[in-house]
């Protein structure tokens, strides 16, 4: 097992997962607020990497941040070096790979929040600040959990954008499917199975957390009543 490309994995995951709750949060309570053309478009732009090839994405990204164009220039001016191939230029494009992952959890979520419960907290003259913090996402704590857990998995199974982004330095974009690619190339395919399942035995317990929320929360609404 390649225990730098496990932590390094580990390490992008995590990082990836914060940024994208803070982004996905606000974004999603928008989006599921009303019904309007701009709220499509956004959405559809945020469902975007679900059909885009990961190599287009991570094309682009590159391009993006290399010395071509105007925003590349002003990164490397401002940081000293190109985000491409560092873990900075990795982390951007898992923020904006995993994006819809994190925010179409939480726009069902909020929309499945009752009204009358955001009424009613209205009524009693909360301000739409309160609405939210004591009402609003309480409720679809469900759905911040299945947001966070998917963005984390997806990122750690992350392979194509990776590649083109970060490409395969060791210790610095290396991450645990790079490594099982090296594996296999390299026809070490004992290492390679040992890598393999570990992503197939994270995906699966990370899928199973996910799918017993629901009976989870049954259970104790029902011991709840009992009491």
């Amino acid at each position: 097992m390649d225990s730098e490309a496990l932590w390094l994995t580990l390490k992008l995951a995590a990082s990836t997962t914060a940024v994208l709750v803070a982004i996905a949060v606000p974004l999603a309570w928008w989006i599921a607020s009303g019904h309007s053309v701009g709220r499509a478009l956004v959405q559809a732009v945020v469902a975007l990497p679900l059909v885009l090839p990961p190599t287009v994405l991570g094309y682009y990204l590159l391009i993006a941040m290399g010395p071509l164009t105007a925003p590349g220039r002003l990164l490397i001016h401002l940081l000293g070096h190109p985000l491409a191939f560092s873990f900075s230029g990795l982390l951007v494009g898992s923020v904006l790979y995993s994006i819809p992952f994190a925010v179409q959890p939480l726009v069902a979520g909020f929309r499945g929040v009752d009204r009358g419960y955001i009424e009613a907290a209205a009524g009693l003259g909360a301000s739409p600040r309160a609405i939210f913090f004591s009402t609003v996402l309480p409720l679809s704590r469900a759905s911040l959990l299945t947001s966070a857990v998917l963005a984390f998995t997806h990122t750690v199974g992350e392979f194509g954008v990776v590649l083109m982004i970060g490409g395969n330095i060791p210790n610095a974009t290396r991450t645990l499917s790079i490594s099982l690619y090296d594996q296999v190339q390299e026809f070490n395919y004992a290492a390679a199975n040992r890598t393999a399942l570990l992503l197939l035995a994270f995906s699966l317990a990370a899928l199973l957390l996910i799918y017993l929320l629901p009976a989870v929360r049954r259970t104790d609404g029902r011991q709840a009543d009992v009491v």
